[in-house]
């Protein structure tokens, strides 16, 4: 019986009227953004105004400089195609080259350079106030010697002057017949017999010419040979013809 009761109670209410649901909540319209701003034109800027040209300063006179006082002492600066060679200076040596020597008085001086295995070579020069620059040269060769001879054939003789260049031999007489000059390729032989007291030349496929001295020596012969035969052999050495 209770049972039935607490059924029919339930019953009553569910049967009773659920409440009405909730209206939905209103939209509202977002309000329009308000139109943006314009900007404002900022006011146009002044024209320049041209300065007027500045004067240019004076231009000041430049300072006068002062002149260096001229050198009163001299500066040499020499080189020789040998280096290493010793140099002396009035019979003074002075050092090796290439060098440089200063507070030199100025004027003529003899300058020396000597190297092993050349000869010696002795120039004069001539130092001024100021810088001097010389180059002297050891491997160079010249010629021009001369010797006066006698020239005996089979009649008679005649006298003249052998002359050596480095160009080769010339003999100068009054007998046309016995003058010559060669060069140094036509002369088959080209010697100096001193116990003879003679020099003989022989041109190639040619004549033979026997000269003695006026002294009966061989000795002015002897120094004539061989400076001519010195020179011949520095040329082959491959210095330097100075003509």
């Amino acid at each position: 019986m209770a049972l039935a009761v607490l059924i029919g109670v339930g019953a009553f209410f569910m049967m009773r009227e659920a409440p009405a649901p909730a209206p939905p909540p209103e939209t509202r319209a977002a309000a329009p953004a308000p139109p943006p701003a314009k900007k404002e034109e900022p006011p146009p800027a002044p024209a320049p105004v041209a300065e007027a040209p500045r004067k240019a300063a004076p231009k000041r006179a430049p300072a006068p400089v002062a002149e260096a006082p001229a050198p009163t002492l001299a500066t040499l600066t020499l080189e020789s195609d040998v280096p290493g060679a010793s140099v002396f200076i009035d019979r003074q040596f002075v050092g090796n080259t290439p060098l440089t020597l200063d507070k030199l008085e100025p004027g003529t001086r003899r300058v020396q350079l000597t190297a092993t295995g050349f000869d010696s070579v002795q120039k004069s020069i001539e130092l001024v106030p100021g810088p001097n620059a010389i180059s002297i040269r050891i491997k160079e060769v010249s010629l021009n010697t001369k010797v006066p001879v006698v020239h005996k054939h089979g009649m008679g003789s005649c006298e003249g002057t052998l002359t050596a260049t480095l160009d080769g031999l010339r003999y100068e007489t009054s007998n046309k017949n016995d003058a010559f000059s060669l060069s140094y390729a036509q002369a088959e032989q080209f010697a100096v017999d001193y116990l003879q007291k003679n020099l003989r030349v022989k041109q190639r496929g040619g004549r033979t010419w026997n000269f003695t001295d006026k002294n009966d020596n061989a000795d002015a012969l002897f120094v004539f040979h061989r400076d001519v035969e010195a020179a011949r052999k520095k040329l082959a050495d491959g210095y330097a013809p100075v003509r």
